[in-house]
C-alpha cells in the first residue's frame, strides 16, 4: 500500500517514456533501503519505557534510529523524537505494497486509573468525539487544511482489566482521500505511564491489521517494578485521567477540553499515512491532526 504510493510518485516524476524504468528504479531503491535496516527478533528491551517485547516469529523490531529512518525517510513523516521503535510484521516486508507497522512510544504522565473502564459508555464517547471533530474541522478549514471526519469505531474499545491493556480502532475519512483510514491503538498501562502501540493503514487492511495487533497484544509487557500492580500511591504520580480519556485524548481531557478532540484523532502524532497525503503535526503533545494544506494540494 505505502510502497505503491511511493512508486506512483516516482512514476509521475519520470514521465511516460521512462515510466517502467522509474518503477524498476523505485522498487530497487526501496529494497535497498529495507535491506539496510537492522531488524531484531525475540526478546526486545525498551529501556526508555522500562518495558519489553517477547516477539514471536510473526514480528521483527527496529530500534529508534532505524524506526525513525523508516518513518521520516522512507514514509516521509515529520521528525518525531518520541518514537522508540517500530514493530514490523514478518509476512509483509516494508517494501511490500501491503506493508504496515506498529509505532512504539511511551508517555510517563503517571499512573492511569482504570476505575472508569467498566462504566464508560463508548457509544456516548464516540458521539462526543464526532461532535468535537466537526467543530475542529471548522478551524481546520479556516487555517487552510482539509478536513478529517471520524466515521466510527472500526474496532470498539475493549479493556483487559486482568492484563491492564486497552485497545480500539477508529475509521477516519480524510477530505479528498481515495479510501478511509484505519487507526488502530493499543495502550499498555504501567506504574508510571503507558506504552502506546499505534498502526495506521487503509480500511481495506482492517482484518490483516486487527489480526496482527491481536497477536502483538500479549507480547508487550512492563518490566518488574514498572508494572501496573507496582504502583505506590504514596510516592508515584497519578495521571489525573482514566481509560475514557486515553481513548478520547488524555491531553485534552486533562485540560478540560474533552469535547475538542479533532486534533487527537490519529493518536500519537503519526503515522504511516499514505504518501498522497501531506502530514501536519502541531506541537510535541498534539497526538494527531494530519491533513494537507490546500495551497500544496496541486504539488
Amino acid at each position: 500500500m505505502l510502497a505503491r504510493m511511493l512508486l506512483c510518485g516516482l512514476l509521475a516524476a519520470t514521465g511516460g517514456a521512462f515510466a517502467q524504468d522509474g518503477a524498476d528504479d523505485g522498487a530497487a531503491r526501496a529494497k535497498a533501503f529495507v535491506d539496510s535496516l537492522h531488524f531484531r527478533s525475540g526478546e526486545i528491551a525498551v529501556p526508555e519505557a522500562k518495558a519489553h517485547f517477547r516477539l514471536g516469529a510473526e514480528f521483527r523490531y527496529l530500534d529508534k534510529p532505524d524506526a525513525r529512518r523508516v518513518l521520516e525517510e522512507f514514509w516521509h513523516n515529520p521528525p518525531d523524537d518520541s518514537v522508540l521503535g517500530l514493530v514490523v510484521p514478518t509476512a509483509t516486508p516494508l517494501d511490500s505494497d501491503r506493508s504496515w507497522a506498529v509505532v512504539v512510544t511511551y508517555d510517563d504522565e503517571g499512573y492511569v486509573s482504570d476505575e472508569d473502564a467498566a462504566k464508560t459508555d463508548y457509544d456516548a464517547l464516540l458521539k462526543d468525539m464526532k461532535q468535537g471533530t466537526a467543530e475542529e474541522n471548522v478551524e481546520r478549514k479556516k487555517a487552510g487544511y482539509e478536513t478529517v471526519d471520524l466515521v466510527g469505531w472500526a474496532v470498539p474499545p475493549r479493556y483487559d482489566s486482568a492484563n491492564k491493556k486497552l485497545y480500539w480502532a477508529k475509521e477516519l475519512a480524510f477530505e479528498g482521500g481515495d479510501q478511509h483510514t484505519l487507526n488502530y491503538d493499543i495502550r499498555v498501562l504501567g506504574r508510571h505511564g503507558y506504552v502506546s502501540l499505534n498502526a495506521v493503514s487503509g480500511m481495506s487492511e482492517l482484518e490483516t491489521v486487527r489480526a496482527g495487533m491481536q497477536q502483538l497484544l500479549p507480547m508487550a509487557e512492563f518490566d518488574s517494578g514498572a508494572r501496573y500492580a507496582d504502583y505506590d500511591s504514596s510516592t508515584d504520580k497519578l495521571a489525573g485521567y482514566g481509560i475514557a480519556a486515553l481513548i478520547g485524548g488524555g491531553i485534552a481531557a486533562k485540560s478540560g477540553l474533552l469535547a475538542k478532540l479533532g486534533v487527537l484523532l490519529l493518536g500519537l502524532k503519526k503515522l504511516l499515512v499514505p504518501l498522497a497525503l501531506v502530514v501536519v503535526a502541531f506541537g510535541k503533545k498534539v497526538l494527531g491532526l494530519f491533513g494537507r494544506n490546500k495551497q500544496d494540494s496541486t504539488t
